[in-house]
């Protein structure tokens, strides 16, 4: 049986509330005057009126601080940039085609680059890849005056080419030379070019390393490549790198990037290779090679005949400066190798590994000096003088 009552009377404490119709009307008054207050508040404060006006018509500009002298790092970086960049030129290649369908020729964009008046004849270097893929070229001075341009010689294996304009003497201003010899890691240098087409940009850096090697387009070795960290980026190629002075110590050719944008490491290739090649390619129209007048064995045929290091002499003509100095060659009959021939290991004082270091070592000479050449025959180490002579 229950315990609890089913009349509600029994419980008056928990009674129901009602609401109080007069009670609410009452307060209808008090929240509207509240929300009014509100609204006029805002609004006073948006019109500018509340505490403190948010416009001053009497306001003036600052007074500018007045700077002082330039740092003397900054004002020689100035003078750097002013003295050379009116011998920066930018360089545009195209190619000429003929349509298939009709006799019209027409003009196609191929690149653009980065050069430098080399001399007051006209005369304008830059990376052979700036301008190896076009037909006709256009310098353009700093003065905006745009030239054409011919290409007077290329040195692929250098990365090099020289151009010619026919432009006034007086709109020639070489840049002066300096020597890559003597760089240190860490010296100041100075790269301007004309990046994504932004035409006389400088960038800053350090000789960041030396002795580098990077390839050239015949995918030969260029070495003693400087490594800087002057921002480099493409449209640099062929510009010039320069020194404290403002002297021309080499010419940024690559980078290292896995985007092709730059990344901090940035190379260029010797001045010194530069004065050795440039005025071959200005009489010439190509490198005059210092060589032993003979043929030599590829690698590969070398190293599958089990030598590990060194040159073999394939053919040593009779006339050659190698056969006056007694060198030989492999002697082969029918398709059997009855004598190999001499195998160079130096050249003066450099180790000769393989063709390459050949090459290299042999530019380090000029035509018609002698060279101490040390070999190998039937095992021995001999050494003969050779006088080079021009390939």
């Amino acid at each position: 049986m229950s315990n609890f009552s089913s009349h509600p009377e029994d419980y008056p404490a928990v009674s129901q509330r009602r609401p109080n119709p007069q009670r609410a009307a009452a307060r209808w008054p008090m929240t509207l005057g509240v929300w009014a207050v509100a609204f006029l508040l805002a609004w006073w404060l948006v019109r500018g009126n509340g505490p403190g006006p948010l416009n001053d018509p009497s306001y003036s500009a600052r007074a500018i601080t007045a700077r002082g002298d330039l740092a003397q790092d900054e004002a020689a970086t100035i003078e750097i940039f002013r003295d050379a960049s009116p011998s920066v030129v930018y360089i545009t290649s195209s190619e000429l085609r003929r349509s298939l369908f009709s006799l019209n020729v027409f003009e196609i964009p191929r690149g653009t680059g980065t050069g430098f008046i080399y001399d007051e004849q006209g005369h304008v270097v830059t990376n052979l890849h700036v301008v190896e893929e076009g037909s006709r070229w256009q310098v353009t001075l700093a003065d905006q005056s745009q030239w054409d341009a011919k290409v007077v010689g290329i040195a692929p294996d250098k990365d090099l080419a020289v151009l010619k304009i026919d432009a006034p003497q007086e709109k020639l201003k070489p840049l002066p030379m300096g020597t890559s010899v003597n760089l240190q890691v860490g010296q100041k240098v100075f790269a301007i070019g004309n990046p994504f087409g932004l035409d006389r940009t400088l960038t800053t850096g350090v000789v960041s390393a030396l002795g580098r090697e990077i390839r050239s387009l015949t995918n030969r070795p260029i070495q003693d490549v400087i490594q800087t960290d002057a921002a480099i980026n493409p449209g640099n190629s062929g510009g010039p790198l320069l020194d404290s002075a403002g002297r021309l110590v080499g010419i940024n050719t690559q980078i290292a990037s896995p985007t092709g944008a730059y990344v901090g490491i940035g190379f260029a290739v010797p001045v010194d290779v530069v004065n050795r090649v440039v005025p071959d390619l200005i009489r010439y129209g190509r490198v005059i090679r210092p060589g032993l007048g003979v043929v030599v064995a590829s690698d590969y045929v070398t190293r599958q005949l089990g030598i590990e290091r060194g040159v073999l002499l394939a053919e040593v003509p009779s006339d050659s400066p190698a056969a006056a100095a007694g060198l030989n060659g492999t002697y082969v009959r029918g398709r059997r190798i009855e004598r190999l021939g001499d195998i160079i290991i130096r050249i003066g004082d450099t180790r000769v590994d393989d063709q390459y270091d050949l090459l290299d070592a042999l530019e380090a000479h000029k035509v018609g000096e002698e060279v101490r050449v040390t070999y190998l025959r039937d095992g021995r180490e001999h050494e003969v003088a050779v006088r080079l002579q021009a390939l």
